[in-house]
């Protein structure tokens, strides 16, 4: 396990999603229409460039440092769970806003950052181990405040992603932690 290796991979992931906004805000966010809107034929491909997508560099620069963190603490275990975890809460996340989201764009990685919240606080729950226990604590210290998201108070939040993000996180880590247990049972 590579704490380093994690960070900067989290740290270059980050920077790309600057990057694209960056050209999003050159091009007046006309890349916006790639992300998540209901009333389209199918959800992708916008549950894929989603989380890509942001509003303005205020809405990048509010995801940057949750992203980093909590991205880098599912990633300390293992980058092939943590791939797999991101991809599992974009995907499912996303389609559950596609399926019951509001008529617009839905963009942000906000998606994600709620996603490994609800993964790493419901690991605390499934695990049980002192690590994980509090890990969960020190993130519904630092960063439990943003549960209000989840509630409708304004038009400018896509309180749906963050919702069925959340619920994926909290799947997800039921799934990971089932396929934990069934693994060391098989040996």
């Amino acid at each position: 396990m590579s704490y380093k290796r994690n960070a900067v991979r989290m740290l270059i992931f980050v920077v790309m999603l600057w990057l694209i906004e960056v050209i999003n805000n050159l091009m007046g966010h006309r890349l916006n229409v790639l992300g998540i809107f209901p009333e389209a034929s199918s959800p992708f491909p916008g549950v894929l460039f989603a989380p890509f997508l942001h509003g303005s560099y205020e809405h990048v620069a509010v995801n940057s440092l949750p992203l980093l963190t909590l991205g880098w603490l599912v990633a300390l275990r293992g980058f092939g769970r943590y791939t797999a975890i991101t991809v599992f809460i974009a995907v499912i996340g996303g389609v559950g806003v596609w399926m019951f989201g509001r008529n617009a764009f839905h963009v942000g990685a906000s998606g994600l950052i709620f996603g490994y919240f609800g993964y790493l606080v419901a690991q605390g729950i499934f695990d049980q181990s002192f690590s994980s226990v509090f890990i969960a604590s020190g993130i519904i210290a630092v960063y439990g405040g943003i549960l209000f998201g989840i509630l409708p108070l304004t038009d400018a939040v896509s309180w749906e992603t963050h919702f069925f993000s959340l619920v994926a996180g909290v799947i997800a880590s039921r799934l990971w932690k089932r396929r934990q247990f069934n693994r060391i049972n098989a040996v």
